[in-house]
């Protein structure tokens, strides 16, 4: 099977590596370092001998001394090996340790800021446009999304669906995150209304018919998986009064169009809207992270009714991107972005829409999305 090359560079020493289910850490990590000590935690073996003893994970590298990397995948599943980890650091014999996980909760709870300092956190995401080159097509994207698990799939649909039930059943049943797994689906499902939406849990709870204090142990479960994220408001040197919901994505878009609900009342163009924003979303995030330049990434919203999609501050200056799901730019499309450039003059403001033309309007750059997406590389 051919590896698609990924813009992650590894770091000079110990790492987290952080990321959903699927997005191909243990392909990135068994491709990149093929001569390094691996453990496979998902591995049902492997799992009971470090569960029963993690100081075996000390046994195992004195008993490999020429092995300098040392690969844990899904180090969640084990979080005591932590402490041999730490251990193994502190000894400093040269060993650098790739540590994957798909869930930061349980290692939240051991203490992971045991390694502070010692083990670098990073990111790993779907495929971006430009990894995949021409193997790129935005309406497919719109529809399966970018995960390389579904994107590899003969059945991508069918592959997208059973993801969703794979982490019901292996994530939050398994681990035992809720107690009743048939309202944490509702919620799930009710959540997908809100991707790319400001993020009120009160209405949330309500259409679920449960109270506040367990759709926000919801969402921090969700967060926690990294199935999805908020972003917040940006309100620095801020001249009007803005919003104070922070709005919703799913990480994936595909995974957000799995999870919404489609019926004879919904548009069609508005779940596809909220896929693209989704999509362009999910591309900054992974820019963002790759680069680890320190940039942020954010959204603005007025009181008053203004708003730009996002918002990417930082080092490299200050960016306003507008995302548009129509093949013509409408002087109305651009008022919003107009408005933020009103605020912050030094801004650089691009819109992006579904036509084929690059276009200068009012000192706004108007980008076929398709484009921007496949020119997007840290």
């Amino acid at each position: 099977m051919e590896i698609i090359s990924r813009f992650f560079k590894s770091p000079n020493q110990s790492f987290f590596l952080f990321g959903p289910r699927g997005t191909g850490k243990s392909t990135w990590v068994k491709s990149q370092f093929k001569d390094a000590l691996y453990v496979d935690l998902l591995e049902p073996g492997t799992f009971r001998a470090f569960s029963a003893r993690p100081e075996r994970l000390l046994e195992l590298l004195q008993g490999n001394p020429n092995k300098k990397i040392v690969i844990i995948d899904e180090i969640q599943k084990v979080p005591e090996l932590l402490s041999a980890v730490h251990r193994a650091i502190e000894e400093k014999r040269g060993r650098s340790f790739i540590l994957t996980g798909s869930s930061a909760r349980k290692l939240k709870r051991a203490g992971v800021d045991l390694l502070a300092g010692r083990a670098l956190n990073r990111a790993f995401h779907p495929f971006m446009a430009a990894e995949l080159g021409e193997r790129f097509v935005l309406q497919k994207a719109l529809k399966i999304g970018m995960l390389p698990l579904v994107v590899g799939s003969a059945e991508p649909e069918d592959t997208l669906n059973a993801y969703i039930t794979l982490y019901l059943r292996e994530e939050i049943q398994a681990e035992g995150l809720v107690r009743n797994l048939g309202n944490f689906s509702r919620f799930l499902e009710t959540l997908s209304f809100s991707h790319g939406s400001g993020l009120n849990l009160s209405n949330i709870a309500r259409e679920c018919e449960i109270d506040r204090k367990l759709a926000e142990g919801h969402l921090g479960i969700v967060e926690d998986l990294l199935l999805g994220f908020r972003l917040p408001v940006f309100e620095k040197r801020a001249k009007r009064a803005v919003a104070s919901h922070p709005k919703f994505y799913f990480f994936d878009t595909g995974v957000f169009r799995s999870l919404r609900p489609k019926g004879p009342l919904d548009r069609p163009e508005e779940i596809e809207g909220m896929a693209l924003e989704g999509l362009v979303a999910q591309h900054l995030r992974a820019l963002i992270a790759y680069e680890n330049k320190g940039d942020e990434l954010f959204f603005w919203r007025t009181r008053s009714g203004s708003e730009v999609d996002f918002v990417v501050y930082g080092p490299k200056g200050l960016r306003a991107i507008e995302v548009k799901n129509s093949s013509k730019v409408r002087p109305e499309d651009l008022r919003h972005l107009k408005a933020f450039r009103e605020d912050y003059p030094e801004c650089k403001s691009v819109l992006l829409y579904r036509g084929q033309e690059r276009l200068q309007k009012d000192g706004i750059l108007c980008l076929p999305c398709e484009e921007f997406l496949r020119e997007l590389k840290p």
